[in-house]
């Protein structure tokens, strides 16, 4: 079954979610340190039919690349290399970490989690990737 990937790509960690078969609801997946996110999407490749990632991209409020986006540049070239049949979608990351940690604390997430960057993270890759789902599956 077809499979998206939503990362969230940070300098020390990587949040991963996965979107259902039919490209519907995107789920949390796992955390990854950045140094093994290639080694972990080869594994993953492996085991599901992957046919797009959705990468967040860092913007300024004014929409210009912020400076996170220099590490993100990075990761794409990467992507792009070992993954040459995939796909990549960018969608903007902005305000990701404050629709987590509201959708922890609305889930009924203890405190002790929330405050788990870990958590932070793969909430954040899922909702990047549903809002590319959204918006695709709505044209």
């Amino acid at each position: 079954m077809d499979r998206m990937i939503g990362i969230d790509y940070g300098r020390a960690r990587v949040g991963v979610a996965m979107s259902d078969p039919l490209g519907i609801f995107a789920s949390p997946l796992e955390t990854v340190v950045s140094a093994k996110i290639i080694e972990y999407l080869q594994k993953l490749t492996t085991s599901e039919r992957v046919v797009r990632f959705v990468v967040g991209y860092p913007v300024n409020m004014d929409g210009r690349p912020s400076e996170a986006a220099a590490d993100v540049d990075v990761f794409l070239k990467q992507l792009a290399k070992r993954f040459p049949s995939i796909p990549v979608s960018l969608e903007d990351e902005r305000f990701t970490s404050v629709l987590a940690h509201r959708a922890m604390i609305d889930g009924g997430m203890k405190k002790s989690e929330r405050r788990k960057k870990e958590s932070v993270d793969k909430i954040s890759a899922a909702i990047i990737l549903q809002s590319y789902m959204d918006r695709n599956n709505n044209k």
